[in-house]
């Protein structure tokens, strides 16, 4: 990889390190979790700061930088749907008491595709943790909302997607996005890890087009309330798409 790709996707792989539950890191911690040198990642903390990226707090520990909340704020505000879209998930996580998120689609020009997890909810959560607390790129053959927009999009899951549990790909990928097209609704069992259910719903725009996915991940001892979390997942996005002005026909 060319120095300057390199150098660019270290400065990326550091800040994916931060989320709501990793909101400061150590030099010595985020090397242990990244596996990078303490030198390696003392250089690059140093420049990721010095740019207003990174802010170093207390004694030798860094968190987000002001000038990153710039940048989310520009890009938050080219895309209209999102902050009703966020309200939601965080109103579905309250009254859930589950993990709730936003997940779109991206494209990138060479035909690929990837589904990515823009939004999590922080507070709502109860029990054990779930598969897909952390990961920014969801599976798009185990994770509900990457079924729901792969299959919306009338895309393939790639050949070579891993077997994550004895569960995952456990059904014919035509007939399971037909079903979900058909339904407008995605449900994982326990195909991304052991223990863990998710539901996802479309977002839609006044046109009616798919923005991006709602959704939960459950522990299986939730599994029971499936039906009640399924209709609490259709009214919050219904609630999107009447704010955005989509009536649905019938």
């Amino acid at each position: 990889m060319p120095r300057t790709l390199s150098t660019v996707d270290g400065a990326v792989r550091v800040l994916e390190a931060f989320d709501a539950d990793h909101t400061e890191w150590t030099l010595s911690g985020l090397a242990a979790h990244l596996g990078e040198p303490t030198s390696t990642l003392h250089e690059q903390l140093t420049t990721l700061a010095a740019s207003g990226l990174l802010v170093r707090v207390g004694r030798g520990r860094y968190r987000l930088g002001w000038r990153l909340l710039k940048l989310s704020s520009a890009l938050y505000g080219s895309v209209p749907w999102y902050a009703p879209a966020h309200d939601a998930m965080n109103a579905l996580a309250r009254g859930t008491h589950l993990l709730a998120f936003l997940s779109v689609l991206e494209r990138d020009r060479g035909g690929g595709a990837r589904v990515l997890c823009i939004a999590r909810s922080v507070q709502g959560r109860d029990g054990p943790p779930v598969a897909g607390e952390t990961q920014f790129e969801l599976p798009p053959h185990a994770s509900a909302s990457g079924k729901l927009l792969y299959a919306l999009h009338g895309l393939d899951p790639p050949g070579d997607a891993p077997r994550f549990t004895p569960f995952t790909l456990g059904t014919s990928w035509e007939a399971e996005a037909e079903g979900i097209r058909a339904a407008g609704l995605a449900v994982t069992r326990d195909e991304w890890a052991l223990g863990t259910g998710g539901l996802a719903v479309p977002l839609r725009g006044a046109g009616g087009e798919v923005l991006g996915a709602l959704g939960v991940s459950f522990p299986s001892t939730r599994r029971r309330d499936q039906e009640g979390l399924i209709r609490r997942l259709r009214d919050a996005a219904d609630g999107v798409a009447w704010t955005l002005g989509h009536r649905p026909r019938g």
